[in-house]
């Protein structure tokens, strides 16, 4: 592998660096996985669309098949890399960047299990509706053990500064902000004896995922009071805090639609009324009551991200202009079908499109990255630091404005 090399065409002062295949995967991050997380969001929101038309399904099954191949090609880079050198197993899990990432490998997965459930459970049987359920309390008992050992070495090795607060601290606990709206769409398939059990545990999992994402909430508040607004080329990962508010939303309005359904008239021991509309009642309106919360922080973000542009240059981050929005119209799809509001589902059609546009623009921008050497580049990703322990970052090109290639 030694023998093929790279050059990094735009390097400043007319120096010519070339960078080995292998010096390039050593810099192959779990960052990567963002790709994945959006691209398997972008199949769930076609999936659920108000408004469709001849195709529409089709189109959604194949961002689902390329993100499948996307998931294994990275995963298979990831090994790669590990194998090339062992220690970097270890040196991703506990540095302070990449570390944050490692969530994002576990989220694709959780949305391969939701696209799984919404493309091929009516066309594949009883088979495997049971193999769902049995997947998803494996990926919650691996969700959680990931959540703890992960923050163990983040609070206890890493002690990452509080002026430093970023919504990418949510991410080692994202993986249950996706378990909530992962069980409230297996509800349709599976039997009432293990529905009942699902709709507890996302329930449960949610609450443990938007708990805490509601503490670094507040520590990341307090950041932008305290301190300034992230540098430009992070603020596109600034659209993170907005999943944990949307999801959540999702899943209180989508389990509350289906508690009639699933809960037993008497559950509870409350037979004065049945179970199942006191649930509807308290959870559609309280996921309404966190929708606005993440509509914020999607503005406050796409507001940070304009004032900065100018200054903004290609990171992995941009894949967060994709997946966190998406939670936020799956949401308003599920809000406009409780309220039977063809108004919201015809804004959240025209969403679908621009999101659609968004990833397109985001997945050619990130081919154009990996060509030109501004990521799996020596300095240039979430490792900041190379396997060695050694400090390389560099100062990036900024983004063409003017498209006359990088400043």
């Amino acid at each position: 592998m030694g023998r093929f090399s790279f050059r990094d065409s735009h390097v400043e002062k007319g120096h010519n660096q070339r960078v080995s295949l292998r010096e390039r995967l050593a810099h192959f991050t779990w960052s990567w996985f963002e790709c994945t997380m959006s691209t398997g969001a972008i199949a769930t929101l076609l999936s659920q669309q108000p408004n469709t038309f001849t195709g529409l399904r089709t189109i959604g099954k194949v961002f689902f098949i390329l993100d499948l191949v996307l998931f294994f090609l990275f995963s298979a880079l990831m090994t790669t890399r590990f194998v090339l050198n062992p220690k970097a197993i270890t040196r991703s899990l506990h540095h302070p960047h990449e570390s944050f990432f490692f969530g994002t490998y576990w989220v694709s997965i959780g949305l391969i299990l939701y696209c799984i459930q919404q493309y091929a459970v009516d066309a594949c049987g009883p088979w495997l509706v049971k193999t769902l359920e049995i997947c998803f309390w494996i990926f919650a008992g691996c969700a959680l053990l990931v959540a703890i050992f992960q923050y163990h070495v983040i609070f206890d090795l890493e002690s990452p500064p509080i002026h430093d607060a970023l919504p990418a601290w949510i991410l080692p606990l994202y993986p249950f902000l996706v378990l909530g709206p992962l069980a409230a769409t297996l509800e349709y398939s599976q039997p009432r004896e293990a529905a009942l059990p699902i709709m507890i545990g996302g329930i449960m999992f949610q609450g443990l995922g938007w708990t805490f994402a509601l503490i670094i909430y507040t520590l990341y508040i307090t950041r932008l009071i305290s301190n300034q607004l992230p540098e430009e080329s992070k603020r596109p990962g600034m659209y993170v805090a907005v999943g944990p508010a949307a999801y959540t939303s999702i899943t209180l309005v989508s389990l509350g639609s289906q508690a009639q359904k699933v809960l037993p008239d008497d559950f509870l021991s409350i037979t004065s009324v049945p179970t199942g509309d006191l649930w509807k009642a308290f959870g559609v309106p309280a996921g309404i009551f966190l929708w606005l919360i993440g509509f914020w922080f999607f503005a406050l973000s796409t507001v940070s991200v304009f004032f900065g542009i100018r200054k903004i240059y290609f990171t992995l981050n941009w894949w967060a202009f994709v997946f966190p929005n998406v939670g936020l119209v799956i949401a308003a799809i599920q809000i406009g079908n409780v309220l039977k509001s063809k108004s919201i589902g015809w804004v959240c059609s025209g969403a679908t499109i621009v999101l659609v546009i968004v990833w397109l623009v985001v997945a050619v921008a990130n081919v154009r990255a990996v060509w030109k050497g501004q990521v799996c580049w020596p300095g240039k990703d979430e490792d900041m630091e190379d396997v060695d322990g050694q400090e390389t970052a560099t100062e990036a090109p900024v983004l063409d404005l003017d498209g006359q290639g990088p400043a």
